[in-house]
């Protein structure tokens, strides 16, 4: 079984493990931050320079420019202040992780998840397994988890 990668949302923030992950509603999607997705995924001592060296290094062997899915938001940082951050939307920020060679854990969960979601595709009755636990595990009671289960189908 591969590893599991617990998110909870809290507001602005992502907890991923223990680290913060900070977001922003813009343009009817959240786009989070590239340094603190860089810093919860290596162990980078500074993930802005990380981040700078990550873009160079994919416009010199592969010719794409990484700053050209971002946009520059302005998040709260740890003193309060708004700064302009790089930011991406979900589906960029899987673009930028795939950049990271030392993401390979969280790569395997999401090739986990993506299989998974083959599966489903090919077995209706999977995805409606998945959605029962997930509802189970947030603590849902099983007769308020099977009304649901039934409007929907």
């Amino acid at each position: 079984m591969s590893e599991e990668f617990p998110v909870e949302l809290h507001g602005k923030i992502i907890v991923f493990g223990a680290k913060q992950i900070r977001r922003i509603w813009h343009d009817g999607q959240w786009f989070f931050s590239i340094v603190d997705i860089i810093d919860a995924l290596t162990d980078s001592g500074n993930p802005r320079d990380y981040w700078y060296r990550m873009k160079r290094r994919e416009k010199e062997s592969s010719g794409i420019e990484l700053s050209t899915i971002c946009r520059q938001l302005k998040l709260t940082s740890a003193d309060g202040k708004a700064y302009k951050t790089d930011c991406v939307n979900t589906e960029a920020a899987f673009r930028i992780i795939q950049s990271i060679p030392k993401a390979e854990p969280f790569k395997r969960w999401l090739a986990q998840v993506g299989y998974e979601r083959v599966q489903e595709i090919e077995n209706p009755e999977l995805a409606q397994q998945r959605m029962r636990q997930l509802f189970k595990a947030k603590g849902y009671p099983d007769d308020w988890i099977e009304k649901r289960v039934r409007g929907i189908a």
